[in-house]
């Protein structure tokens, strides 16, 4: 489905984003992003999918404050050579964040090593 990319999930400390502080330590990671680098991050969101000039993008994403409510989005790219859910599936991801280039442009996604599908969901609309 979406491009992909080849990274090796290095040994050591896996961040985990929790759900009390899901804005906050997603933003942490976009504003810092060079500390977190090559490091394994591990969270829960809702499975989406989009697409740009015809290339397919997915995504794990919680919604947040916004201009009108709650139509804020906080969440990564991912990317993986295994079966997509569906969307809106509630999932956990693990994976490395990397940084890439497209089109003069520099973006953030990790790249995983486990997608999986849970049954019990958390909370969707988070607000910090």
């Amino acid at each position: 489905m979406p491009h992909g990319a080849d990274v090796e999930a290095p040994a050591g400390e896996v961040v985990e984003i929790k759900e009390r502080l899901f804005i906050a330590q997603t933003n942490d990671i976009y504003i810092n992003t060079a500390d977190y680098l090559g490091k394994t991050i591990r969270y829960e969101g809702l499975f989406k999918t989009g697409d740009w000039q015809g290339v397919p993008y997915c995504y794990v994403i919680r919604y947040g404050p916004g201009c009108c409510g709650y139509d804020g989005e906080a969440g990564f790219e991912v990317v993986w050579d295994g079966a997509w859910p569906q969307v809106d599936d509630w999932c956990e991801v693990v994976g490395v964040l990397e940084q890439y280039e497209e089109d003069g442009i520099s973006y953030l996604r990790l790249v995983l090593s486990s997608l999986t599908v849970l049954d019990e969901r958390g909370a969707e609309f988070v607000s910090q």
